[in-house]
């Protein structure tokens, strides 16, 4: 890797202030509430899908089926947007590493929110919406479904790694957990804000009443329009990361020494992030996608699934389920807070390994929990699912930043989350309903369990990233000695 000269060397005269400068405007605190209020976006965008798919998706898109089917359908189209997301991360983690985290940042937001929007203005298998299409639009209905939800995913793909490079970018050293937190609470307060949104719908529409299978589900999809739009103020108003302006630099010189060589008769050859990241990390990239899957497997169940086996096979009503979001989701916040800071101290490894350990057994004794009936069973379920998830959660912020070289950081963590969003996120619910259906809820803690001993497996193997630097010529295991390009907020 070619050295970085001093700026005065550099080719680039449109930025003349140091490569350790940050934009004298943009503070930590800035960036930590740009990070947070827009992973709370996109992912609140995100949840109230997994909501909907749980409570009235069976019912508006596949009607014709039976509840079994109607059910694995529906989840069908939940976990198209895992599959949706690798794609995501490829996309925007190569404009995220070529133009920047900022900008890269306001499209991810933009393309959410419009899909969203979009599944609550769209009919119904059989039913219109506000007066159009009033006998629906047939299997075009659950087509665009699809479609939308792609793009949700496709968005959400692009969205997290780029948070949290926002914040592991520009926090001080020894504080990257700290700092990367802050997107990790995005999905806290999203999980409480979907459950919040429908929970006030119901109770406004009525427990039993047509009117929330008819139009009341579609609010909190076009409440989202008004949310992308703050987010999209603040986000405008953070300066990009002190460590990719290093890296433009850098890259700038290299290009420049490339055309040198290439004058001199020798092939200047042409890298992609996405081929970098590959080449040089590809095992770093499917550890941390094993070793992340247990942390998906455990909220997805307990954000999406769950909602459904509290509503469905509990019989609870869809107020008390929903309000038990609310509180698991306070609790998921608090854990991923705490874990974050704790992981400054002990190191990232421990905590999450800490999660994964705690998982195995927890999975196995969670659906006899459930199966015992009634409403304090699904609540300790639930609250137990995601403080195990939270642990994990929390270091994952700055775990992946730390794993990756600056010129293909965004591509390199974007596609290691993703991974395991396909192992934990996408499977597990569309596996769960049959297993239940046939041999019986305690396979779903059984493959819960296995998931959680492949990531205590793949976190063994990961090797400690807290004393990283994260300069932007660093090789991805340089300790944090190194210049650093953070600024002091």
């Amino acid at each position: 890797m070619t050295t970085t000269p001093t700026a005065p060397t550099s080719p680039v005269p449109r930025d003349p202030e140091p490569a350790t400068t940050a934009p004298p405007r943009t503070s930590l605190r800035r960036v930590a509430a740009a990070s947070s209020i827009g992973t709370t976006i996109e992912f609140y965008d995100f949840f109230i899908y997994g909501t909907a798919a749980a409570l009235v998706f069976p019912t508006i898109f596949f009607p014709a089926a039976d509840d079994v089917t109607a059910t694995i359908a529906s989840f069908a189209t939940f976990a198209v947007a895992f599959f949706a997301r690798p794609v995501g991360a490829v996309l925007f983690g190569h404009f995220g590493d070529r133009i920047g985290r900022k900008r890269t940042l306001v499209w991810t937001l933009l393309i959410m929110g419009l899909a969203t929007v979009a599944i609550g203005l769209l009919p119904g298998y059989e039913t219109g919406v506000f007066g159009f299409a009033e006998s629906g639009i047939g299997i075009l209905a659950p087509i665009l479904l699809v479609a939308l939800r792609f793009l949700q995913g496709f968005a959400v793909g692009g969205e997290w790694a780029g948070a949290t490079l926002l914040t592991a970018e520009y926090a001080p050293e020894g504080k990257r957990g700290l700092y990367a937190m802050f997107p990790q609470l995005g999905p806290a307060f999203a999980f409480f804000l979907s459950s919040l949104t429908f929970l006030i719908a119901n109770l406004t529409l009525g427990e039993a009443s047509s009117a929330f299978l008819d139009y009341g589900w579609r609010i909190p999809f076009i409440l989202s329009f008004a949310l992308v739009a703050v987010g999209l103020w603040v986000r405008l108003a953070v300066a990009e990361t002190p460590v990719f302006r290093e890296t433009q630099r850098a890259q700038e010189i290299q290009r420049t020494e490339a055309h040198r060589t290439e004058a001199h008769g020798t092939d200047a050859q042409a890298v992609l992030p996405f081929g970098d990241a590959v080449r040089h990390q590809w095992k770093e990239i499917l550890i941390a996608g094993g070793a992340l899957a247990s942390l998906f497997s455990l909220f997805y169940m307990g954000t999406a699934f769950l909602t459904n086996y509290g509503t469905k096979t509990l019989e609870l009503s869809r107020t008390f389920v929903l309000t038990s979001g609310m509180a698991a989701a306070v609790v998921f916040g608090l854990s991923t807070a705490a874990s974050a800071i704790w992981s400054d101290r002990i190191g990232r490894r421990r905590v999450i390994m800490t999660s994964c350990a705690l998982a195995v057994p927890w999975a196995l004794v969670l659906f006899p929990i459930l199966e015992t009936g009634g409403g304090l069973a699904f609540l300790i379920g639930l609250l137990g699912t995601l403080l195990i998830f939270g642990i994990a959660y929390g270091p994952a912020g700055a775990l992946l930043p730390e794993l990756f070289e600056a010129r293909y950081r965004y591509t390199g963590a974007g596609m290691g989350y993703n991974l395991a969003g396909i192992f934990g996120g996408a499977i597990p619910p569309l596996i769960a309903a049959p297993l239940i259906a046939g041999p019986g809820a305690i396979w779903v803690g059984v493959m819960l369990a296995a998931l959680s001993a492949v990531s205590v497996v793949c976190t063994l193997v990961i090797v400690e990233t807290k004393d990283r630097s994260m300069h932007a010529d660093a090789p991805a295991d340089a300790p944090a000695s190194a210049p650093a390009a953070q600024p002091a907020g």
